[in-house]
């Protein structure tokens, strides 16, 4: 017996192929960021094959999002960290004098 569901591997491929034009219409740098917003579902893939869609591209920009959004809070936590950090630094600076 056959597969009657394509791998998921197989539908992001096909999913970057569908966008190739838009690809190389972009600048090189953004290129670089579209090729790096791809590589998102191949992270989730589990995920993505897991939750069957009818439109798996939602799946494929879901996993996208996600990994934006890991990257976000990352920033986040990094600028508090650094904003603790001056402050600290303020402190001491008023209390040296």
């Amino acid at each position: 017996m056959g597969r009657t569901v394509e791998t998921f591997t197989r539908v992001i491929q096909e999913q970057e192929s569908r966008w190739k034009k838009f690809r190389a219409a972009l600048r090189k740098e953004d290129q670089e960021v579209f090729d790096d917003l791809f590589r998102a579902p191949k992270i989730h893939l589990a995920a993505c094959a897991y939750a069957v869609n009818p439109i798996p591209f939602e799946n494929i920009v879901m996993s996208m999002l996600v990994e934006e959004r890991k990257r976000v809070l990352a920033l986040e936590k990094t600028v508090d960290g650094l904003m603790e950090r001056m402050q600290v630094l303020e402190t001491c600076q008023i209390h040296n004098g």
